[in-house]
């Protein structure tokens, strides 16, 4: 192996072959319940899209340089569904607090810095370059009420190569004054410039999506029309969903005529349908709720670490997957400490173990569960999550054909036993285990961020 090379897309990725092959021992989703696991396979490569793994590398493949790391684990890019990218800077910070008061010292404060575009620019380089060298490859971001700020954002993750659904958030009740749009009107003229001037700049790989922070900080009137907006446009929401049971008594308040928080968002259009919509957390959902996001085609960012350390509870992802609910993972930071969809998967599985241990207490419906509700969650079930099962909001995630092609290359020889491992065994490690430094290439949409060149690169025998 060499040095590591940067080919971001930004700089010398344009040099780098559309069509080519990875080999190495490759892992990747095909249910939630079932990993392919391949020593020594071949993983195709065509114009930025999977074209299959493959024991041996078919005749048509042999033209297509091959980039030869037998030995390392090659994974899918992961998904992130659920990040705030003005919480990087305080991460690991106020995390004795409930979620409320969280929000109140050191959230708001915090974001109130970014109607600054130099202060924007410092914090948000941050953030960007942290996910670009960790195993994420797709994300759903909020950033703050901040036009400009939010397109400084925008800007940074296009530059980056990843490839993000990002928004400008929409407040105008219940916050701090420097975060509080003047009124719903002001807050639905701000949204829309701020779309019109992200048109403009004709991001391949940053797409926006309208965010409106939750329903206690965004009037009936601001819902209704960032709804119809969203309809009109085409466009995705992304929010938060029934995170806190101070928070959902707090919308039985301020909604009353809504069956139930999923409900109110439904009755403003902001709740799936033809567009997609990402609610975060769904900790305490009750049985409609949970039969309409199954309806709407709702996907749930579980964040298993924020929900921990802002003592939310604990979400019953076994059964929203059983009823076969889109879920996927979401780092949530800073209310999650790691920008690492890997930390999340191993929390994910602690979480659930826990929630058996407590067993009804812990149950989000009041209807309580049936026992297989309680079934602690598998590796195969976490890395579906953060790989496929978050992925299939973008057409990502797994190494199935016609998927886009997003994968990471790890070394882990740093994680070896004394004992033989399988490539199912390191890829468990991996979760549990791995740090940036284990990544040695990442690509999104088929282009190359950084890799590790082997020296064998062309070899294309398939022997």
């Amino acid at each position: 192996m060499q040095k590591m090379t940067d080919v971001s897309t930004g700089r010398s990725a344009g040099k780098f072959p559309a069509n080519f092959v990875l080999r190495g021992d490759i892992a990747y989703s095909k249910s939630p319940e079932e990993l392919s696991c391949r020593e020594g396979a071949f993983l195709v490569c065509r114009e930025g899209v999977c074209g299959g793994v493959f024991p041996r590398l078919p005749a048509e493949y042999s033209p297509f340089p091959l980039y030869d790391y037998r030995g390392k684990l090659i994974i899918p890019g992961l998904t992130d569904l659920h990040i705030h990218a003005s919480q990087f800077g305080f991460r690991g910070l106020g995390m004795d607090m409930e979620l409320l008061d969280w929000l109140e010292k050191r959230a708001f404060p915090e974001e109130a810095k970014f109607h600054d575009g130099g202060y924007a620019r410092r914090a948000y380089g941050l953030f960007v370059e942290a996910l670009r060298r960790g195993p994420g490859a797709r994300f759903c971001v909020f950033a703050t009420i901040h036009t400009e700020a939010t397109l400084i954002l925008q800007d940074l993750l296009e530059e980056s190569g990843l490839v993000s659904m990002t928004g400008k958030l929409s407040m105008d009740r219940n916050c701090p004054e420097a975060l509080r749009e003047k009124s719903a009107a002001g807050a639905l003229k701000n949204a829309e410039e701020w779309l019109d001037l992200s048109e403009k700049r004709n991001y391949r790989n940053t797409r926006p999506i309208l965010t409106p922070r939750f329903i206690p900080s965004c009037s009936d009137e601001l819902l209704y029309s960032l709804g119809k907006l969203a309809q009109d446009r085409g466009l995705p929401v992304q929010s938060h969903l029934s995170e806190n049971r101070r928070e959902i008594a707090w919308v039985r308040e301020l909604c009353p005529g809504a069956s139930h928080y999923a409900g109110a968002y439904r009755d403003f259009g902001l709740f799936g349908g033809e567009a997609p919509a990402i609610m975060a957390h769904c900790v305490w959902p009750e049985d409609e709720e949970l039969a309409l996001i199954k309806e709407r085609g709702v996907f749930i960012a579980h964040c298993p670490q924020s929900n921990a350390n802002v003592a939310s509870g604990i979400a019953p992802v076994r059964r929203l997957l059983n009823l076969g609910i889109a879920v996927g993972l979401g780092t949530d930071v800073a209310g999650g400490i790691h920008s690492s969809i890997f930390r999340a998967m191993g929390d994910a599985i602690q979480a659930s173990k826990l929630r058996k241990v407590l067993g009804p207490a812990a149950e989000g419906s009041p209807s309580g569960g049936a026992e297989e509700d309680y079934r602690p969650l598998g590796l195969e079930e976490a890395f579906w999550m953060g790989s496929a099962g978050g992925g299939a909001l973008f057409n990502a995630g797994s190494f199935e054909e016609g998927r886009e092609f997003d994968a990471l290359v790890l070394d882990d020889g740093d994680l070896a036993a004394p004992f033989p491992l399988s490539v199912r065994e390191r890829l468990e490690r991996a979760v549990y285990l791995s740090e940036d430094r284990h990544i040695i290439g990442k690509w999104v949409r088929g282009r190359p961020l950084f890799m590790i060149m082997p020296e064998n690169r062309f070899e294309n025998t398939g022997e």
